[in-house]
Order: C-alpha cells, then sequence, then structure tokens
C-alpha cells in the first residue's frame, strides 16, 4: 500500500470527526476501507497516549461526569455466548469527565456501566487533580463507593437525581421518557447548591453523538470491534479539546485549560502517529 501523505491523512481525519462513517468516508475520498480504518486506530492510539500524558496536574474547580451509551457488534440483548467467546460485543458505556469552565474533558473510559469501571474511572480522574474539586453526578449509585474511594473526603460531591414518568404508547422506542423533576443531594464536603449540574456534561454527550457516527442510534454505523470504538473516543476527544474552538470560549478547551498554546491543526495529530513529535509537541 502506497503511504497516504500527512495532508491526506488529515482530510481522513477532519471527515471522521464531523460524523461521517467508515464507508461514507470511503466514498468521498476514494480510499480503502481497511486504509481508513487502520489509519484511525494509530491516529487514536497516539491521541489517548498523548492526552493520557499531558492531563496531569490540572486545577480544574468544579467538574461534571455521565455515561453514554453505545455498542460493539450487536446490542446486547443479541450477544450469544458464541459472539461472547470470540470477541467483545453488547452494550459499551463510555464514561466522562468535563471541566464546568474550561469544557476540557480531561479523562474517559470505554467499559460497562458497573461498579468496577466507576471506580477505575474516578481513580484516574482524581490523580489528574491537584486541589480540591466540586464534582456532581447523575443519580447511579456506583459513584457514590467510586468518590469516596478516590477521594476520601477531600471533595465536595453532589448528585443530581432526575425522576422520568413512563412513555407514552407507541412511543417509546423513539422518544425518552418524560422528565418529571430533579432532586439536588449533598454527599460529601460542602458543595455549592447553586453549582449542581450535569448540564454540560449531557451537553458533551449530545457532541459525541452529532461528532461520531458509531454512536448514531438506529443506523448500521454502529462499532464493529471495540479497538475502532476506543480509538474514535480517543480521537474525538483530541479534536475536541485540542483543535475545535469553542463557540462560547472562543479557543479550545486545552488553550482554557493552559495546556496549549495554539488551535491545533490535523496535521499535527497525524503527526502523533508517525513518531514525530516535533510539530505536536508545540502546545505547552
Amino acid at each position: 500500500m502506497n503511504r497516504l501523505s500527512i495532508d491526506e491523512r488529515a482530510q481522513i481525519l477532519a471527515a471522521l470527526v464531523e460524523g461521517n462513517s467508515i464507508r461514507s468516508v470511503c466514498r468521498m475520498l476514494g480510499r480503502e476501507k481497511r486504509t481508513v480504518t487502520r489509519l484511525l486506530v494509530d491516529v487514536g492510539t497516539a491521541c489517548y497516549r498523548y492526552q493520557d500524558r499531558v492531563f496531569h496536574n490540572l486545577k480544574c474547580q468544579r467538574l461534571e461526569c455521565d455515561e453514554i451509551w453505545s455498542f460493539i457488534g450487536c446490542k446486547q440483548k443479541h450477544v450469544t455466548k458464541e459472539m461472547a467467546e470470540k470477541r467483545i460485543v453488547g452494550d459499551a458505556w463510555v464514561w466522562v469527565a468535563i471541566d464546568a469552565t474550561t469544557k476540557l474533558v480531561p479523562c474517559w473510559l470505554v467499559g460497562t456501566r458497573d461498579a468496577g469501571c466507576a471506580t477505575e474511572f474516578i481513580a484516574d480522574l482524581e490523580r489528574r487533580l491537584v486541589n480540591r474539586v466540586q464534582l456532581t453526578t447523575d443519580g447511579h449509585k456506583v459513584y457514590l463507593n467510586a468518590v469516596i474511594d478516590a477521594f476520601a473526603d477531600e471533595i465536595d460531591y453532589a448528585m443530581l437525581v432526575k425522576t422520568f414518568g413512563t412513555e407514552a404508547p407507541g412511543e417509546s422506542r423513539y422518544s425518552p421518557a418524560k422528565f418529571i423533576a430533579t432532586r439536588k443531594v449533598s454527599i460529601l464536603g460542602e458543595p455549592d447548591e447553586k453549582l449542581i449540574s450535569t448540564s454540560y456534561v449531557e451537553r458533551q454527550n449530545l457532541t459525541m453523538r452529532m461528532g461520531m457516527r458509531r454512536f448514531t442510534r438506529l443506523t448500521n454505523g454502529f462499532s464493529k470491534k471495540i479497538e475502532n470504538h476506543e480509538a474514535a473516543v480517543a480521537l474525538h476527544y483530541m479534536h475536541y479539546n485540542f483543535a475545535r474552538i469553542h463557540q462560547t470560549l472562543r479557543i479550545t478547551p486545552a488553550m482554557a485549560a493552559g495546556i496549549s498554546n495554539h488551535v491545533w491543526s490535523f496535521q499535527e495529530i497525524v503527526a502523533m502517529a508517525d513518531g514525530s513529535m516535533a510539530m505536536a509537541t508545540k502546545a505547552a
């Protein structure tokens, strides 16, 4: 296979982060599916490693966490024993944290929606911070022990518990359940009640669904392999954190957090996968 130029690879990545599927990118740019997928995995892996390395000593003040559903291969209810023995399939939840001030996403985790992943995710978040923060999550009970294990009493933590009604007849497949009310519950420390919210992280969930075709419901663009899924998430957050100007901030989240001093280009992102950090390390 002939090596694509850095500009050609940057063009493929730009198409992927704007919500195009693998097959649509192949049609638009005249590339083979294997070429696009291999590029996604190579660059996605580099993106994860880079962000894992630079997202430390963060001076966040207010954080929000949530989980977003997706699946690999098929939905959990369709997973057979034979399928599960061959590869990872079924529901895949992405745990996400966001800084409410800078809009930076400092960490995420692709896994199941259980206590084990909650513990791993919150522990990863804690090790990236340098000061006490206010944290808000939804009412998912597995957060309780996870936050206590990671932060002990060095946090102001609250839950925003939402109550939903039943779906209207005939609408349950496409419409969310009717929202009824929210309840703010202080768990640890002294969280400011006015700042107890999950609005920013829920908006981030929408950004994910709009930016990655594999998260779009009721299509066949879902991930077929866990490696591709993880790579797509890492690429998405590299673009979101470093290369996409936030409409409210007028700069990227990484710039707002003091991690980067410029808006990254796709060529810089591609350079990481080449092992050439000369361009990529212009960020502070």
